[in-house]
């Protein structure tokens, strides 16, 4: 459910920016349902830090939202953290180094 009104709020956030696309990844909450660590995806990534940080120092206003989106579901709005999650750019790495020729010395035939 977090995710969900998370997702939205950013949907919201992202269209102010345009050309930026947010994604709410995965959302982990502690026991006690006070902390709620968010993992965020940002195209492009290049600026994924900058975004971040704006984010981060607008959690309040976020949480606030949150809390009015949740009221009638949860009894205490959690705390936010936000992450960003770099797992795409990680795939996409690996992707372009298999893609890649191997680096090494070249194989040389042997004579018989």
């Amino acid at each position: 459910m977090l995710q969900k009104e998370l997702s939205e709020i950013f949907l919201q956030y992202a269209r102010k920016l345009k050309g930026v696309i947010i994604t709410v990844s995965n959302v982990r909450i502690s026991p006690d349902l006070s902390i709620a660590r968010s993992h965020l995806s940002i195209f492009p990534s290049d600026k994924a830090q900058q975004i971040i940080k704006n984010i981060e120092e607008n959690t309040g206003p976020i949480r606030y939202e949150l809390g009015r989106k949740v009221r009638h579901q949860l009894r205490i709005v959690p705390e936010l953290y936000f992450h960003l999650d770099d797992s795409l750019d990680y795939i996409e790495h690996i992707d372009t180094l298999l893609k890649s020729d191997p680096p090494g010395p070249e194989t040389e035939e042997i004579e018989n």
